[in-house]
């Protein structure tokens, strides 16, 4: 009895479990991949325990490691009148400005950094 009801279903144009599709007729000779749907991401567990280190975090101690006391170092701080510290790799000019302002009371008149390897900066900080 049931076949005869998908006969009848399939006849009568209601369609029904096993109609047939009709091939879609190609008009261009390139294809074109059709958009589907992309789901939002649901991690179980984070990937990472903690997240990146903004730069706000850093203060004006964390900013400034410590001043660097090479013989070239000691050189500059005589003849041009300049100072030259270990930096963080995350600090910009002006915070190693500010920061340098608030721990020694120097006015900076330039700052030029250097990167020298994968996380210390050289900075040499001009004074007036």
């Amino acid at each position: 009895k049931q076949w005869y009801q998908r006969r009848v279903a399939i006849t009568a144009g209601k369609g029904g479990k096993f109609t047939l599709k009709k091939k879609k007729v190609m008009t261009s000779a390139t294809f074109r991949r059709p958009k589907t749907k992309i789901l939002e991401r649901k991690p179980k567990y984070a990937r990472k325990s903690v997240g990146n280190i903004s730069t706000a975090k850093l203060d004006k101690y964390s900013i400034i490691k410590n001043p660097l006391t090479t013989e070239s170092a000691m050189k500059k701080i005589e003849d041009n009148n300049t100072l030259v510290f270990l930096v963080n790799i995350g600090a910009n000019k002006p915070r190693i400005k500010q920061a340098v302002k608030q721990l020694y009371d120097i006015d900076v008149s330039k700052v030029n950094t250097l990167i020298r390897s994968v996380n210390v900066r050289l900075t040499v900080s001009v004074g007036s």
